[in-house]
């Protein structure tokens, strides 16, 4: 696979690539509709072909008309009925007409299907990369757009543009036929002044492409920048700070740097085509003065003139269609490379090809000289760890910020693989394990918890999916987490949307301007934190339950009651708790002190304390600000 921080889709499209993309769109567009995509090929066909049996009809019909009978080149049975011709030329229209609807509409079907394939196979690749690595790297944050874009659009103007240039390769191949008939040197003179359109066209389809790259980053910052204007929790600070006008100055400089790039290009285009275009409309009109200048001297018919006239015309206008929907494929086929790139990532957590079983947990999780950094030259956020979750048992964490605690908990659900060391599940090193598998035996409340646009229901039951159609453990899991009180109280209960973008239901969405609607509710930070430990109690049973400040955002009494459901839940479990208040982790079975990294001290709380170290200095400060006096650090208790 390329790597993500490099265009070499952009550089290195070779004939075979593009054809293999060109098959590929085809065998997406068969599979997601099949009996469509065979009429709307005979359709382009006949499309094709219809220009060419015009041009020849309407040359008979003018000879026949201007000979007043039998004329050269026309067959005896339309000399002796010209109405035929008529008719032909009747039928022909109609025709035209008929499958230019069709093929909207199989192009339309089409399209939907293979919009519905495309994304499917997009988010699902991007749904099986387990690890986080991947979404925090710039170069692949880029591509990914890019393959988004490509997603929604490329597949279909691929189709688009290959039935286009079907349709005009046949149009101008039965025109030329006719030309060819009439004069062999002007027929290669016309083809002769459309080929360096297509030349100038792919190479500026390049210069394109290599421009949407470089100016990803811009785009990306410029939606980042979007989003903060409509986000109505950076709007409560932007409007409370003043920093609209400032974000909208970011928005504007980054959309601003895009328009120069594009712009730069779009003048090239304009200024390479003006010639062109003076060049094919100086070859019509000599070919032209040519064809009259023979007409009367005797050397053409009539309908020679019509059908030279309707075969230049035809020839050009269906070269430009080719050449435009060349150039349009391969600039499709170019971005559809950022697609094929994000498809076929391989997985950023490696997995043998046998995976060991994940057992339920018997003896601990052991992390054995553990070293980790984000990048290969970043700095190191933990430096030598190495510590043992026991079965059944509790483990604290605490360090102040940046001492390596949430990183730990990254590598423990393995979002990531330490750089040196090994992490260890009953002695078994996790890296041999399913990912999947493994984080099917956890459970985990964390901080930074997810506020999903969903109803209640489906907020909760995200924990267990397999699980979702079960209203009593739904429930029961609310009442656990102090949640069905506030739910309950809600006008649709357990089916309230929780959501101020989308409405309560779909019967409740605006039609015909009608925005007095039934909208959905949003809840206080204390209430979403509820439904968030809600969510992970649906997980009961698992080995490992991870808890990650769970009460960050609750007010005393609710912290109390939090706390004591956590300590049930905790029956029988491996627990690695995170929490600045450490009070709520004195109790744990073994407290690890984290600082820069490295692991400084370790005990139950009555060691720590009596050990006078990092430990009881922050519990000790702790304890001050609630009782607001000092105490020693070996008699505090809280």
């Amino acid at each position: 696979m390329t790597a993500v921080g490099s265009p070499s889709s952009e550089d290195r499209m070779g004939p075979r690539t593009a054809s293999a993309r060109a098959l590929r769109s085809l065998g997406i567009a068969w599979r997601a509709a099949p009996w469509s995509l065979v009429l709307y090929s005979a359709l382009t066909v006949v499309g094709g072909l219809l220009p060419a049996g015009v041009a020849l009809v309407t040359k008979w019909l003018l000879d026949v008309l201007a000979a007043g009978g039998a004329a050269p080149g026309v067959p005896g049975p339309l000399v002796e009925a010209p109405l035929l011709l008529v008719v032909f030329l009747g039928v022909f229209t109609l025709v035209t007409s008929l499958s230019d609807h069709m093929s909207l509409y199989l192009s339309s079907r089409i399209r939907r299907g293979v919009s519905l394939l495309v994304q499917q196979r997009l988010y699902g690749a991007v749904d099986r990369i387990p690890g986080l690595r991947l979404f925090e790297e710039p170069a692949f944050l880029d591509r990914l757009r890019m393959a988004q874009t490509s997603a929604a659009t490329a597949p279909e103007e691929i189709l688009g543009s290959l039935f286009a240039s079907v349709r005009g390769v046949l149009t101008i191949t039965g025109l030329l036929g006719i030309l060819l008939g009439i004069s062999p040197a002007l027929t290669g003179v016309t083809v002769a002044a459309a080929l360096p359109m297509l030349f100038v066209q792919l190479v500026l389809n390049r210069d394109r492409a290599r421009m949407l790259w470089r100016i990803s980053p811009r785009m990306r910052r410029q939606m980042f920048y979007q989003t903060l204007m409509l986000n109505p929790a950076a709007i409560k600070e932007t409007r409370l700070f003043g920093a609209g006008g400032f974000l909208l100055g970011r928005m504007r400089g980054e959309l601003g740097r895009v328009n120069t790039a594009e712009e730069r290009l779009d003048r090239r285009v304009m200024l390479t085509h003006g010639p062109l275009a003076l060049l094919g409309a100086l070859v019509s009109v000599g070919g032209l003065v040519w064809m009259v200048a023979g007409a009367l001297r005797g050397e053409f018919t009539l309908g020679d003139v019509s059908a030279f006239i309707a075969a230049v015309g035809g020839v050009q206008g269906a070269m430009a269609e080719v050449v435009i929907s060349l150039t349009g494929a391969h600039q499709a086929l170019l971005l559809m490379g950022h697609y094929d790139d994000v498809v076929a990532t391989p997985s950023d957590l490696p997995v043998p090809s046998e995976p060991h079983p994940v057992a339920p947990l018997r003896e601990g999780i052991r992390l054995e000289d553990v070293w980790f950094r984000y990048t290969d030259d970043g700095p190191w956020v933990l430096r030598g760890v190495t510590l043992t979750v026991p079965a059944e048992g509790s483990l604290a964490l605490v360090g102040l910020n940046g001492a390596g605690k949430s990183t730990l908990v990254k590598l423990l659900c393995r979002m990531y693989d330490p750089t040196r060391g090994r992490v260890l599940w009953d002695g078994a090193d996790i890296r041999g394990m399913d990912v999947a598998e493994l984080r099917s035996r956890m459970s985990a409340v964390f901080q930074d918890f997810m506020s999903y646009d969903l109803p209640v229901r489906e907020n909760i039951a995200l924990g267990s999916l397999e699980d979702r159609g079960d209203t009593g453990r739904i429930r029961e899991a609310a009442r656990a987490a102090g949640a069905a009180g506030f739910v309950e109280e809600m006008p649709h209960g357990y089916d309230t949307m929780l959501s101020r973008t989308f409405h309560q239901s779909e019967e409740d969405f605006p039609e015909d301007g009608d925005e007095d609607t039934a909208t959905g509710t949003t809840l206080s930070g204390g209430q979403w934190q509820k439904l968030a430990i809600a969510r992970s109690l649906m997980r009961r049973g698992r080995d490992l339950l991870i808890v990650d400040e769970p009460t960050s955002g609750l007010d005393p009494e609710a912290e109390r009651e939090v706390q004591d459901r956590l300590r049930s839940l905790r029956e029988g479990a491996a627990t690695v708790m995170i929490s600045h208040r450490l009070g709520a982790v004195r109790g744990a079975d073994r407290i690890v002190v984290l600082q820069e990294g490295v692991v400084t001290e370790q005990g139950d709380h009555d060691e720590l304390m009596h050990r006078g170290g990092e430990y009881a200095r922050l519990f000790t400060l702790q304890a001050e600000g609630y009782t607001g006096g000092t105490s020693r650090a070996d008699g505090v208790t809280a």
